[in-house]
């Protein structure tokens, strides 16, 4: 069986969606949850789930002995899934083409630093795009530029608010990113 490591940063919606989505479909386990923020939503789903967590800091996401401890886990993936911080070009060496990450607009539009949840969807409503998405993309030493695995749209309408047009993103994340997963581990 897969070993999945997911990093989260906030209520962990994605993780609970991809976690329910293995408990169907049984080709990997989310071996461990990695989180830079005490009091995030996603450790409340780790411990009901009974998933180990590690909490960590700016400083040990730097150190060689945070790459030790996710390479004991011998991850098939290492899935981002909220988590704010960019990647150590160190663990991204480490794990080659295993580190994906969930983009909540259409790259590579919308990308970058601080282009994350409700400002990326104020972005767009400000621009007045006609439509909108998920990018799902492996993780490169660039924030949001590895290469593209999957786009999913949805429309924006005019009368659509950054909290319409999250909830629509949400829908999409919730559904095609489980399924990204169990596409890539197959």
């Amino acid at each position: 069986m897969h070993s999945l490591i997911i990093f989260a940063s906030g209520a962990g919606s994605n993780a609970k969606a991809i976690i329910d989505f293995l408990k169907i479909h049984p080709i990997a386990q989310v071996s461990l949850i990695v989180c830079n923020k005490p009091q995030a939503g996603v450790l409340h789903i780790a411990a009901d789930e009974n998933i180990p967590t590690l909490i960590i800091d700016k400083v040990s996401f730097q150190e060689t002995s945070f790459i030790e401890t996710l390479q004991q886990y011998q991850p098939s993936l290492l899935v981002l899934a909220g988590f704010l911080w960019k990647i150590p070009e160190s663990v991204v060496q480490a794990f080659p083409n295993k580190i994906i990450n969930i983009h909540p607009a259409l790259l590579p539009k919308y990308g970058g630093k601080k282009m994350y949840g409700s400002h990326v969807h104020a972005a767009v409503l400000a621009a007045k795009e006609s439509a909108s998405g998920i990018t799902i993309h492996y993780v490169n030493e660039v924030y949001d530029e590895g290469e593209i695995i999957l786009q999913a749209h949805c429309s924006v309408s005019a009368t659509d608010t950054v909290e319409s047009l999250a909830h629509k993103i949400h829908q999409l994340e919730h559904f095609y990113f489980p399924r990204a997963i169990q596409f890539l581990l197959n």
